[in-house]
């Protein structure tokens, strides 16, 4: 079977996107499994192919547009999917067009997140759903969070994006509620990375040691400074009770350059209000920061993959947010594997060093739980991808 399948894939000037990159690889990863060949929606189309050996075409494209632009624009993709001249010769979205046509099925993969705080993301995923519907071929919405904030237009097109999928899954028992709100039914599971390049046979790494961490360049309007002094009296509080290496990795950082650019920027400032020594781990691949993430003693982090990473492996997790998305996203994945460490990062240094006793202390309970729920959500994954693959032949 053919599928044409979108997530927010791309390195774009050397910037590679961890969280993004490691959804699209496990969806690809079990899809292929079952007999599928990936037409990938890429905004480098070139390095996506090169990067997980697909065939790819580019995005439809709404960056930039205002809300009468990217209506324009949707209209013209719907109309042009169902035969009319709506789209120059040379306009991108003809190929998605054609790509989904000639496919078995589309898969909408984690990434590009439904909420009206990125609209493009909202319509992109919309056009491509409109596309299918006009061309009579299935679709899956796998691996989402759903707002928090979804309102007026958005909140339409999103509903409507949903009610044409044949099965759709979330990941965090917010993001069930509001599916039900619009409507649809929708099935609970884990992100579909939490298990990249883990062994079958087992939770985590034998060898787990020090404390990595793992920051978002945005900080939610909080004070730059100021939160750079918290994160590093956490981190140096960590560094006392866990002992071994501190360890910073950037999860949007460059893929292969030693330029500290994306979150990386945020650690550099963070390591020089420390006492505590550290090192940095350039960013890499999805399934290196996977592996990372589960050889850790302790994670610390502001980014939500770390989180899926490590969690199944029965890493404690500190998940530092500066939203209700971010909080949505990091209570979501840790509640799935019975942890709950929260904090704002404007408390890092109060409520965060606060926390950090407690949950070292219980670090073993945290791995046993950790084992004990990872053959069910194991089984519950497999089986999501298995509904997948029948919807589509």
């Amino acid at each position: 079977m053919r599928l044409v399948m979108i997530g927010d894939v791309g390195v774009v000037d050397d910037m590679v996107h961890i969280g993004d990159e490691a959804m699209f690889e496990a969806a690809h990863g079990e899809l292929t499994a079952r007999g599928a060949a990936i037409t990938a929606i890429s905004s480098v189309p070139e390095e996506t192919s090169e990067r997980y050996g697909v065939d790819a075409v580019p995005r439809i494209r709404f960056d930039g547009l205002d809300r009468d632009a990217a209506e324009a624009r949707l209209k013209a993709v719907r109309e042009a999917a169902g035969g009319a001249a709506t789209l120059s010769a040379d306009d991108p979205a003809r190929e998605v067009i054609v790509a989904v046509a000639d496919a078995d099925g589309v898969v909408i993969a984690g990434g590009g997140n439904l909420a009206s705080t990125w609209p493009l993301h909202v319509y992109e995923r919309a056009a491509l759903g409109a596309i299918a519907a006009r061309t009579d071929t299935p679709l899956v919405v796998s691996g989402q969070t759903f707002g928090p904030r979804l309102e007026g237009r958005d909140r339409g097109l999103v509903a409507g994006l949903l009610e044409g999928a044949r099965s759709t899954r979330v990941r965090e028992a917010a993001s069930l509620q509001l599916a039900a709100d619009l409507g649809i039914r929708a099935r609970l599971g884990v992100d579909d990375a939490s298990f990249l390049g883990m062994a079958d046979d087992g939770a985590g790494s034998p060898d787990r040691h020090g404390v990595l961490v793992s920051l978002s360049l945005s900080l939610g309007g909080a004070p730059r400074d100021e939160t750079v002094d918290r994160v590093a009296a956490l981190v140096d509080a960590a560094a006392d009770l866990v002992g071994g290496p501190v360890r910073f990795h950037a999860h949007f950082g460059p893929h292969s350059g030693l330029e500290a650019r994306g979150d990386a920027v945020l650690h550099d400032e963070v390591r020089a209000r420390m006492r505590t020594p550290s090192s940095v781990v350039p960013s890499g691949d999805a399934r290196g920061a996977a592996s990372l993430a589960r050889s850790s003693a302790l994670l610390l982090t502001g980014r939500y993959h770390p989180a899926v990473f490590a969690a199944p492996g029965g890493v404690p997790v500190l998940g530092l947010v500066t939203d209700e998305y971010t909080a949505v996203k990091q209570r979501g994945a840790l509640a799935h594997w019975g942890q709950d460490a929260v904090v704002p990062i404007t408390a890092a240094d109060t409520d965060g060093i606060s926390r950090l006793g407690g949950l070292w202390a219980a670090r073993d309970e945290v791995a046993d739980e950790a084992a004990r729920r990872l053959p069910g959500h194991r089984a519950t994954t497999a089986d999501w991808w298995d509904e997948v693959a029948s919807v589509f032949g």
